[in-house]
């Protein structure tokens, strides 16, 4: 079993992604050091997480029957420290906790510590709006930011948003059973911090400190500015009936959203409307008097979670300007042709080895055939008439 079990819940857009991109790349040298990540596939530990919370997710929950007991199981048949991270157990509920924490072996001889990474609200709140858009939602910022902040939270919007940004209902979900010192708070550092600093964070709690690893990620989650969440919103409102949830994570999120729309950072970013911002400030405060006050071990700075100041030219992504939004609707369309024009290459390129591997397997049977017909005389005899049908007698018919 594993001695120790470092069990990181989130919060989303707190540098989840790249994280996880990094364990399981160096996954195979972690556990030359008794550090064990344990997944076969990038998106296993998602997939584990899915099945603890029986949640669906565009069909993934399918392929995710099964896998939260395999992650547990390998977790006790390891030895030294395991690792476990997705931002969506955030969201688990009291039972799914007990659950968890159990067949990962607390009480059972593992030390399980708790990991949650946090950010201020004036970043967390346009980053979960813009999050769901990138997961097909249509309903605008406004919409969006009235539904938060509506206190009777009903709805799947409010319910999502306070299951997995809510710093202490996540703290008093995950952490009550776990002493004050197993429960570590990573503060993600201001925008003008180094940005080597919040991994430095990661790898302290995480006894990564001093191995050389590979940090350069190949998977991570960017955001997008003003003009470009509103293309997307705008794409989802015409693709959600007619585009399957597969395909539309690798056309539209994938291709349009990561790969390309991203790459667009000179464009307004998505800030909170000066009306709202006094909100998160208060609640903000709230939250880190709290975690103050209850005596975990913060790996970073409180202060860290304390909003900027509002932005002094807020652009509204449910009004932005119109040629931004054309100019990057032309990037993406750019981005489907050359994609489609690469596939179309890709399904010529199979065609051609399909035929010949056809050709092939159909001239070794009839080389085979021929041989045989060879080893006897009614086979020779058989094999002439046919030569003599076609009008050949060369050995090669």
């Amino acid at each position: 079993m594993s001695a120790k079990v470092l069990l990181h819940v989130g919060t989303p857009k707190t540098g989840t992604s790249h994280l996880q991109d990094v364990l399981f790349r160096n996954r195979e040298r972690l556990a030359g050091h008794g550090i064990h990540y344990p997944a076969d596939r990038f998106d296993g530990q998602f997939l584990a997480a899915l099945d603890l919370m029986r949640m669906p997710w565009g069909g993934l929950e399918t392929q995710a029957v099964g896998a939260w007991d395999d992650l547990a199981a390998r977790v006790r048949a390891a030895e030294g420290t395991s690792i476990v991270s997705h931002e969506i157990l955030a969201a688990a509920s009291a039972s799914e906790v007990a659950r968890a924490l159990e067949s990962l072996g607390h009480g059972d001889g593992a030390e399980v510590h708790l990991v949650l990474s946090v950010r201020d609200l004036a970043r967390q709140v346009p980053a979960e709006w813009q999050e769901n858009v990138k997961h097909r939602a249509t309903l605008s910022y406004a919409k969006f930011l009235r539904k938060i902040r509506d206190p009777h939270r009903n709805g799947r919007i409010p319910s999502w948003f306070w299951a997995v940004q809510e710093v202490p209902d996540i703290l008093d979900r995950w952490g009550s059973a776990l002493p004050p010192e197993r429960v570590h708070v990573v503060t993600v550092p201001q925008p003008d911090a180094p940005r080597s600093l919040l991994w430095e964070r990661f790898s302290s709690v995480m006894g990564l400190d001093g191995l050389e690893l590979d940090l350069d990620s190949e998977r991570a989650n960017p955001s997008l500015g003003v003009p470009e969440t509103a293309l997307v919103r705008r794409l989802n409102r015409k693709v959600n009936r007619v585009i399957e949830p597969a395909a539309y994570r690798e056309l539209v999120r994938e291709l349009i959203v990561h790969r390309t729309l991203s790459q667009r950072t000179r464009t307004a970013r998505l800030t909170l409307p000066p009306e709202v911002h006094p909100w998160a400030v208060e609640l903000s405060e709230a939250w880190t008097a709290e975690i103050r006050d209850r005596g975990y071990d913060v790996v970073g700075d409180l202060d860290d979670l304390r909003c900027g100041p509002p932005a002094t030219s807020y652009v509204d992504p449910d009004s932005p300007r119109e040629k931004q939004v054309t100019s990057a609707a032309t990037v993406a369309l750019r981005a489907l042709l050359e994609e489609h024009v690469r596939l179309m290459s890709e399904r010529d390129r199979l065609v051609v080895e399909r035929d010949e591997a056809r050709w092939e397997a159909q001239a070794a049977l009839s080389a085979r055939l021929r041989r045989r017909l060879e080893t006897n005389l009614a086979g020779r005899v058989a094999l002439k008439a046919y030569r003599v049908g076609r009008g050949r007698s060369s050995l090669s018919a």
